[in-house]
């Protein structure tokens, strides 16, 4: 295929973007012309790419390198269309398929905007999108029993992200506090049983109440309105940035980290920290 023809220039009918990329996924996926890599591939060996893909969207938007945004999105768009591929060679789906499929399910979540219900207020449009979206679970599971509430949450998932979704499931039949004090009580019951934990010695003891831990902190975020993943990639962030101000700081003053003891390093933390580096 020339370059002329992939741009549709051949025949008079310029070809879209997403139509020349669907051209490109089929080249790539043609026996005996395509790329050998791409022939080998299945949905279980792409799908870490495309995990990859959706955090370095999520990385060029906290960025916010919208340069980076475009080509990132580009990325993981080739991975929707590396997938649909895939299943149309199955014959299971094809691209047209995942489209119009979520084309409808955006209508049917929104019929403030596609019909003639009357609804404005934010938090009513997020309860009738959380009700319509356990609807459809009901429906699709109508044949298996039992339907737990809690199904449906990816297991793929970061473990922080998934923690909230698990909570907020339960939160949806009453299960859950309603006021901040029990819950930061929560936090400090648990880290009181990790010390106990880890005063007995016993590691997959240990390992469990850390796990309790994280998930009190987890329920902990989403009672302040704060997203746990977010918050902790920002604190890593933060972290790095810092790490590197001791590491130059250090360096300044003729210290190398490794031989540093923990209170010079703690001051060089501290002096970090505090934008003393004189």
């Amino acid at each position: 295929m020339t370059s002329a023809e992939m741009n549709g220039s051949g025949n008079g009918s310029p070809q879209t973007g997403m139509d020349r990329l669907l051209e490109v996924m089929r080249s790539l996926r043609t026996p005996e012309t395509g790329c050998q890599w791409d022939l080998a591939q299945t949905f279980d060996t792409i799908a870490p790419y495309t995990l990859e893909e959706a955090y370095e969207v999520a990385d060029a938007i906290s960025r916010q390198h919208y340069p980076d945004l475009k080509e990132e999105l580009g990325d993981l768009l080739f991975q929707v269309a590396f997938h649909a591929r895939m299943a149309e060679e199955a014959q299971l789906f094809g691209f047209d398929d995942v489209a119009h499929g979520i084309a409808e399910k955006m209508i049917r979540r929104h019929p403030h905007v596609f019909s003639d219900v009357a609804v404005t207020d934010p938090a009513e449009i997020n309860a009738r999108w959380e009700a319509q979206k356990a609807q459809e679970r009901q429906d699709k599971n109508a044949l298996e029993t039992p339907v737990s509430s809690l199904d449906g949450v990816a297991l793929n998932l970061p473990a922080l992200t998934r923690a909230a979704k698990i909570q907020a499931r339960a939160k949806r039949v009453g299960f859950d506090w309603d006021t901040l004090p029990p819950v930061i009580e929560k936090v400090r019951e648990e880290i009181d049983e990790v010390l106990e934990a880890v005063d007995h010695g016993e590691q997959s003891a240990v390992e469990e109440e850390v796990g309790d831990l994280l998930f009190a902190v987890v329920n902990l975020s989403r009672h302040t309105g704060v997203d746990p993943e977010t918050a902790l990639r920002k604190a890593t962030v933060k972290f790095s940035h810092r790490f590197a101000g001791v590491e130059r700081l250090a360096a300044a003053r003729g210290l190398s980290l490794d031989e540093c003891e923990l209170e010079q390093l703690d001051a060089l933390w501290d002096a970090v920290k505090s934008g003393s580096v004189s």
